[in-house]
């Protein structure tokens, strides 16, 4: 696809300087950047970079045209995201034809969309719906009363449970699992008896969800992950979870069951949930934190073990880093007072 830099513009509300009528056809970074290419300019440590960019035009922060004389540019409040909408515009998702594979396995009353793709050894199961322009790969397996709504892509092996709900443009990649069994159980003289797992999962539009990441089904009830939600890679999402709109949450983080994670909320790798927690809205959580089941973690930015606020974290870390000099210190101090003891001591027997 081919447009033109005031084309461009008119979709993220910028404003050109230079020609306007510059043909782009592919998004590129500075470095690699080439005639017919558009890259962007986050912030003043780039522009000697942006200086011999070979891009045919650069997005950058208003005002700044003056730093980049004779360039071709669009003016923009947020560099970042207008070059990720624009990217979005000249590489379209890829749409496959309408087909259902002869070999995938499809119940007869599965409802699908007769503009749906339906890849090899997918297998559908009884009164399965999948929406309009919906991507089956290879190898995914959806199971009896589910429903995937429209222009959703689901990658190869992606699995559904019986009875999971998955709304409308969600992308689920490779090897995701939504609907199996939560870890639930309860102790008895014996071992352990399985407790029943016999609710949902509910997946709301517009969510993207990452390579090998598993969302268990409630136990009852419905786990929900909400609209517009990003999980990353190898997440695990534990039963009855109720995660809300816009949430991001990097990849590794295990999240125990009947955790409550409120709409824009930002957790970052590898964090630990103890069960029946809740993230309030506007809390961002660093990597590797852990959360005590039961806490309540309320705005601001959190990290560490147990979980604290940052600004107590940095000091504690500051604190810990000194302990090596702190010991030597101390055990200086002992031999000090030592000696004083032993001085006394000494003093008072020739009294």
């Amino acid at each position: 696809m081919k447009m033109t830099v005031q084309e461009l513009a008119e979709i993220v509300n910028g404003r050109v300087v230079g020609d306007g009528e510059t043909k782009i056809e592919q998004i590129a970074d500075l470095e690699h950047a080439r005639e017919g290419e558009i890259a962007y300019v986050e912030n003043e440590k780039l522009f000697d970079a942006a200086a011999e960019s070979k891009a045919s035009c650069l997005i950058v922060r208003n005002g700044l045209e003056e730093k980049l004389p004779d360039r071709t540019l669009i003016e923009v409040a947020n560099p970042k995201l207008a070059f990720s909408i624009i990217g979005a515009t000249l590489h379209p998702p890829v749409r496959r034809e309408p087909e259902i594979h002869e070999t995938a396995v499809v119940a007869e009353t599965a409802d699908i969309a007769l503009t749906a793709y339906v890849g090899p050894n997918v297998s559908i199961g009884e009164h399965t719906h999948v929406g309009a322009y919906t991507r089956l790969e290879a190898g995914v397996v959806l199971g009896d009363n589910v429903t995937v709504g429209d222009d959703c892509v689901l990658h190869p092996n992606v699995v559904l449970y019986d009875g999971v709900s998955v709304g409308s443009r969600v992308i689920l990649h490779a090897g995701v699992c939504l609907g199996a069994d939560g870890f639930g159980y309860v102790r008895h003289d014996l071992g352990y008896q399985k407790f029943p797992q016999v609710g949902t999962v509910v997946i709301e539009d517009d969510v993207e969800i990452g390579a090998h990441t598993c969302v268990d089904r409630a136990a009852l009830g419905r786990t929900r992950i909400g609209r517009g939600t990003k999980l990353d890679n190898m997440v695990h999402v534990g039963h009855n979870c109720d995660i809300g709109e816009r949430v991001v949450i990097a990849a590794q983080t295990g999240i125990s069951g009947s955790v409550v994670i409120e709409d824009d909320a930002v957790i970052g790798g590898q964090v630990g949930f103890g069960d029946h927690t809740r993230v309030q809205k506007g809390a961002i959580i660093g990597s590797k934190a852990g959360i005590l089941p039961g806490k309540i973690v309320r705005p601001g930015v959190w990290w560490g073990i147990p979980i604290q606020p940052l600004d107590q974290y940095k000091r504690m870390n500051a604190h810990l880093n000194r302990l090596p000099e702190m010991r030597e210190e101390l055990k200086r101090l002992q031999e000090q007072v030592a000696e004083l003891r032993k001085k006394l001591t000494t003093d008072h027997t020739d009294m």
